[in-house]
């Protein structure tokens, strides 16, 4: 699956937990912008691994801030 399609799947998973309908760029920061808490990261982590079949470690969510980060992540670990 290509990054933009990736993107767009992405896009209607944290359709959901975007309570204040920021508009969703690159750049979106989760914790800034997006005011997600750590529940909500968890949850919105699940629903990510559930929809493209991956496992996103503890590691690699630290490292994740934005969500084009998010993106390339669940792109290189679709393969």
């Amino acid at each position: 699956m290509d990054r933009a399609a990736t993107s767009a799947r992405i896009a209607a998973l944290i359709e959901p937990f975007n309570k204040k309908g920021i508009a969703i760029a690159s750049e979106t920061r989760f914790t800034d912008d997006l005011e997600f808490d750590s529940l909500t990261v968890m949850d919105f982590v699940a629903a990510i691994e559930d929809e493209f079949d991956i496992i996103i470690s503890m590691n690699q969510q630290a490292e994740i801030e934005t969500y084009g980060q998010l993106v390339d992540a669940v792109v290189k670990l679709q393969g």
